[in-house]
């Protein structure tokens, strides 16, 4: 199995609606470690590593996110893995 990472800005009204939360259950049900935060400008940002084959799966959630989230767009970049082995919510 090959290791990669991708970082993730999701942008839209993604705070206050558990995004967080439901971003980490998500990763972590799809086996990625990783972290997930709140910035300033109002968007999330999201870094997850393991499995390319799965990144896939966890960019199609992030683009509809929590039900009370709208998200307008989520932008991708390809990242270096951290050898991280679990999924967090940072503050």
């Amino acid at each position: 199995m090959s290791h990669s990472a991708v970082h993730l800005r999701i942008l839209g009204d993604v705070q206050g609606v558990y995004y967080r939360a439901s971003a980490a259950e998500k990763a972590r049900e799809l086996g990625l470690a990783g972290w997930v935060r709140n910035e300033t400008d109002g968007s999330v940002e999201l870094f997850a590593e393991g499995d390319p084959a799965l990144f896939d799966n966890l960019i199609a959630w992030c683009r509809k996110g929590p039900p009370a989230a709208r998200v307008s767009d989520v932008k991708i970049q390809d990242a270096s893995p951290q050898g991280l082995k679990e999924f967090e919510i940072r503050h």
